[in-house]
């Protein structure tokens, strides 16, 4: 059974999720990137090293970021955000995503794409010993589908 998740369960996915792939397109160059985030009241929370990536947001802060939960090819749930790049600059700020970054629910076993530094999770109350860039995305736009699998069909062994 396919359908459309609502309010609740978007947020809850948003919630809930680690990771998702970061959409961004200039000059007629379109490039996706998986991105580790912290969701709160709207807004994706991330942090990231110069790269292409913060190149072309910084010239069209328009993106898309996508997110989704994979059980199986049959159970699965996943969101399209559509919104706009800010690149957090301020001190308060940048320590506000940090605190949201370090708060999330982590596996036992992290990645180093999941980690914010070699040193992570950075305990220090300022951001200034961080290498790289905080931003935030504010979701002006968002849409949920998910499959279920019947669970009267049944395969032969």
């Amino acid at each position: 059974m396919f359908g459309t998740l609502n309010d609740t369960q978007i947020e809850d996915l948003l919630k809930r999720q680690l990771l998702g792939r970061l959409g961004c397109h200039v000059n007629g160059l379109t490039y996706v990137v998986p991105l580790s985030y912290a969701y709160k009241d709207g807004y994706l929370y991330c942090h990231t090293q110069e790269g292409l990536k913060i190149s072309m947001l910084r010239k069209n802060k328009q993106l898309c970021f996508q997110v989704d939960d994979a059980k199986d090819l049959s159970n699965w749930q996943s969101v399209i955000c559509w919104g706009e790049f800010e690149e957090l600059t301020e001190e308060d700020a940048k320590r506000e995503a940090l605190t949201l970054l370090n708060k999330r629910n982590f596996p036992v076993a992290t990645t180093q794409k999941m980690r914010i530094n070699q040193e992570w999770p950075f305990r220090d109350n300022t951001t200034e010993k961080l290498k790289g860039i905080f931003f935030r995305i504010k979701i002006e736009d968002r849409t949920g589908r998910y499959e279920k699998a019947d669970e009267s069909i049944h395969f032969a062994s």
